[in-house]
């Protein structure tokens, strides 16, 4: 199994009613991000998704720029981020712990 299938496949498992245009930049995302290079299948396909999550689908860039510190910003979207991932039908939510590293 190539890296991006690998990565598909997580990206389906973590949200499996994802729409299919969110699914390709998900993955794209994930293959194309030199952070995520040397990180697992699945650990990439998290944080490929909860960052297209928070950058393209909530407030939190707007946030950023009205001065907001990241942390405040991305406490202010944590629900917004899970109702998304719930309505994608995944397992897991972004806890507040994971927002503050």
């Amino acid at each position: 199994m190539s890296r991006r299938q690998a990565i598909e496949s997580a990206v389906r498992i973590l949200a499996p009613r994802i729409p299919r245009h969110e699914f390709e930049a998900v993955a794209d995302h994930a293959m194309g991000s030199r952070g995520l290079h040397g990180a697992s299948p699945e650990t990439a396909a998290w944080l490929s998704l909860t960052a297209y999550i928070r950058h393209r689908l909530t407030d939190y860039d707007e946030l950023l720029d009205e001065g907001y510190d990241v942390e405040s910003a991305r406490f202010y979207v944590l629900d917004d981020m899970n109702a998304i991932l719930e309505e994608w039908g995944s397992p897991r939510r972004v806890q507040v712990e994971d927002e503050s590293e």
